[in-house]
């Protein structure tokens, strides 16, 4: 871990990133896809028997996004509409897309926090307003870590995906500040410290791997490879 080049009296506010940094995401996607399954088997049999072997729903997603990449950065609406796809392909209601959807949604917002999360976020959010900042549709709201958090910035609220500056710039403003004055933390090197950088943030790489810095060029202003570290780091 390295923070030589970290300032902290720089520090006005945290944008912080959800999906494997404060709980591993594809197992939440892959229980919320079965619960979903699940629900099709009891209301829509035709789709569950035509997309019933493994990764076969999340293949008609892929597929969505070909068909609408104007949804690119609504990761509901492309959900659902993959849904309407399938039931429409098995000759089910498509109208049955949005319960089915809320099925999946639902489940999606179920997740098993690592055990740093809320260390971190009692640590953060007594200190700085902190940002949810995510490519992602979890609701901290609805995951049950709403009381954390200053503000949240989606890539479907803003119309842009992380690396874009625009959204890192949003998260910013939500908060109040300038993006000089951010620090971002979250796991992806390229979406979250490339992105974040190149936004004109301070960043702090969470490198739960231990894997060497991918990228040419900068490198983020710390690395941790637990939330644990943060209270060392930036005091």
């Amino acid at each position: 871990m390295s923070s030589a080049s970290l300032d902290l009296s720089r520090i006005r506010a945290i944008t912080l990133d959800l999906d494997d940094t404060l709980w591993p995401v594809w197992p939440t996607i892959a229980r919320a896809e079965a619960a979903l399954q699940s629900w099709l088997a009891e209301h829509a049999p035709a789709t569950h028997a035509l997309y019933a072997q493994p990764g076969a729903l999340r293949a008609i997603r892929e597929r969505m996004n070909q068909l609408r990449p104007d949804l690119a950065h609504d990761l509901s609406a492309l959900r659902r509409e993959s849904i309407r796809l399938a039931l429409t392909q098995a000759d089910d209601n498509p109208a049955l897309a949005e319960p089915a959807f809320e099925v999946f949604f639902s489940e999606r917002q179920r997740v098993d926090l690592f055990d740093d999360a809320l260390p971190a976020l009692d640590y953060l959010s007594s200190r700085w307003p902190v940002v949810a900042l995510s490519n992602g549709n979890a609701d901290v709201q609805r995951v049950g870590l709403g009381r954390y958090f200053h503000a949240a910035v989606s890539a479907r609220d803003v119309g842009a995906a992380k690396p874009d500056p625009r959204i890192f710039h949003s998260a910013a403003q939500a908060a109040g500040v300038d993006a000089a004055q951010v620090l971002h933390i979250g796991d992806d090197a390229h979406l979250d410290g490339v992105g974040g950088l190149r936004a004109g943030m301070q960043t702090v790489w969470l490198n739960r791997e231990g894997g060497a810095w991918p990228h040419a060029g900068p490198a983020p202003h710390a690395t941790v490879a637990s939330l644990h570290e943060l209270p060392r780091l930036l005091t």
